[in-house]
């Protein structure tokens, strides 16, 4: 029997367009700030949306409502500044950057 199967070694993109999740240092951006804010009692809970155009990291302050906020990274932004997103649960941005640490930390988080 013959199986459709590959094996893919070293799996590297050549161009950003191609990539469709956080890059390893962006996610660890994000899981530090999420560490944080479940420390501090914000937040409860997390979730990751993945479609074509874009990525989301959805948090939750309970498990049984909706999400808080979400921050996204656009593929294909039209604009350099719409390439990292925070928006709300209806979809609205609230805040925006081409840079995600700086995005980060530069949010009040309590007053968002």
């Amino acid at each position: 029997m013959r199986s459709n199967l590959k094996l893919i070694i070293n799996n590297q993109y050549k161009n950003i367009e191609e990539r469709h999740f956080f890059e390893k240092d962006e996610l660890k951006i994000i899981l530090d700030l999420y560490a944080k804010m479940v420390s501090e009692g914000s937040w409860k809970d997390y979730g990751l949306n993945i479609s074509k155009k874009q990525v989301s990291f959805s948090i939750f302050k309970n498990a049984a409502e909706n999400d808080l906020y979400r921050i996204c990274k656009n593929f294909k932004p039209k604009n350099k500044n719409l390439r990292y997103l925070i928006t709300d649960n209806t979809g609205k941005i609230l805040k925006n950057s081409f840079d995600l640490k700086i995005l980060l930390e530069n949010t009040n988080w309590q007053k968002l």
